[in-house]
């Protein structure tokens, strides 16, 4: 596995990492070096602060013209669930309303994948918890939100879904909804 960040020090420890790739993801050149010789793509972008961006979408294309060029055909990318989702309704509502302009950036960078000829799964958690990983992950598809609860996952479980999805072809060209399962009683 190869990481690509801005932050590398952030990754120190990480096991696992073949390599780490230092660079900007909306610099053609840097995204080059970091998807070479590479299966799968698994991209996650997100912007910092509430202002409009085109980072997301702006990164996509980088990333997807890198990935066309190596001939990589597998991306596997994180989104956001109250693109389209309605609930926990008062929750998604304010949300979607406060991040209304990182969240047109989605929605374009959504529109690129979809778009392109790769073979995609767009990933949209609900809120991201640093509890541990529980192996415990229930996932929906053909859908724009979740029936029920909980409404959250750790990011360790999105991180080991993330790869094992990267690694299989299932769920090819669909939008896929995780979240926390709720334990058997």
């Amino acid at each position: 596995m190869t990481a690509f960040t801005r932050r590398p020090d952030g990754l120190a420890g990480i096991r696992g990492l073949r390599s780490v790739v230092r660079g900007d993801g909306r610099n053609l050149d840097d995204i080059r070096r970091a998807v070479a010789r590479q299966d799968a793509v698994i991209s996650i972008v997100g912007a910092e602060g509430r202002g409009p961006t085109t980072v997301m979408s702006d990164v996509t294309r980088a990333e997807l013209e890198a990935m066309r060029e190596a001939r990589v055909r597998r991306l596997v990318t994180v989104s956001v669930s109250a693109l389209e989702g309605r609930r926990p309704w008062i929750a998604i509502n304010l949300v979607r309303w406060i991040l209304r302009k990182p969240y047109a950036d989605f929605a374009r960078m959504e529109r690129l994948i979809t778009s392109s000829g790769v073979d995609w799964t767009i990933v949209r958690p609900p809120y991201l918890s640093n509890g541990p990983k529980t192996g415990r992950v229930r996932t929906q598809t053909g859908r724009k939100d979740l029936p029920h609860g909980p409404y959250h996952i750790s990011r360790a479980d999105l991180a080991a879904t993330l790869v094992d999805l990267a690694e299989d072809s299932q769920h090819v060209r669909e939008i896929l909804l995780v979240s926390e399962k709720k334990e058997a009683r």
